[in-house]
């Protein structure tokens, strides 16, 4: 199995551009798009978005992952083994939260070179050859990688801010509902939300957060905008009171 995690956005010509190489390259492998709209130029906030939906696919899954501002820059393009699973993708910090949260992982950078390259377009010229000879069964040409030309250890655990804002209006935000107490609240713009089960569990235009089904901490209002009536976009920060 494929996925592809990009900030390409929905409906862009470059997933569907990902896609042909990656049928071309492993035709029996099913190819999940699981986002188009990760956090745009933000490896940071997509890592940590990235290592809370992985948990959901099979060992073998071949991610394709790119969120890469610094394309055709200095920073490496590598391949990232941990917990059965294959990541493809920049050498930015993207791949940090999952390496961190693994038992073990290794990490090997990408050497192989296509003949044609495109320097700020390497998730259809670069990475998606390198995942589809991986999820076929193949070896692709990889070097040894210091931890320090992908490794981001400044980062925290958890991202208190907002990291992602569906159609809804829900902000799914970087902290881990399992670290946080039953009766945590959590402040955001000067509100203070307090925290519920699920939506049906509070009044019609109440704002809360909730544990969402991908383990993370997510602020919504029932049925309404989370993001509209608290003011939230990418990056808000989150606190605890």
């Amino acid at each position: 199995m494929l996925v592809l995690f990009t900030d390409f956005g929905i409906g862009s010509p470059y997933m569907g551009q990902m896609r042909a190489v990656l049928h071309q390259g492993a035709p029996g492998s099913p190819i999940i798009e699981l986002f188009a709209d990760a956090p745009a130029f933000d490896a940071r906030a997509a890592a940590y978005l990235l290592a809370a939906h992985a948990p959901e696919f099979p060992p073998g899954t071949v991610f394709v992952c790119v969120v890469d501002p610094g394309v055709g820059g200095a920073r490496p393009p590598m391949v990232l083994r941990a917990k059965g699973q294959v990541f493809v993708g920049p050498g930015n910090g993207l791949f940090e939260i999952i390496a961190r949260r693994a038992a073990g992982f290794e990490a090997r950078a990408i050497t192989w070179r296509p003949q044609r390259l495109s320097p700020s377009f390497h998730g259809r010229d670069l990475f998606a050859p390198v995942a589809a000879a991986l999820a076929s069964g193949n070896d692709a040409a990889v070097a040894a990688i210091a931890d320090s030309a992908w490794r981001q250890p400044e980062w925290l655990d958890d991202l208190a801010q907002v990291i992602y804002l569906d159609q809804f209006g829900n902000a799914i935000t970087g902290l881990r509902a399992a670290k946080m107490s039953k009766d945590q609240a959590v402040q955001v713009n000067g509100d203070t939300l307090t925290r519920a089960r699920t939506f049906s569990d509070m009044p019609v235009g109440r704002a809360f957060w909730y544990e969402n089904a991908n383990g993370l901490v997510e602020i919504a209002v029932n049925q309404g905008s989370a993001a509209r009536d608290l003011g939230l976009t990418l990056g808000t920060a989150i606190s605890l009171p």
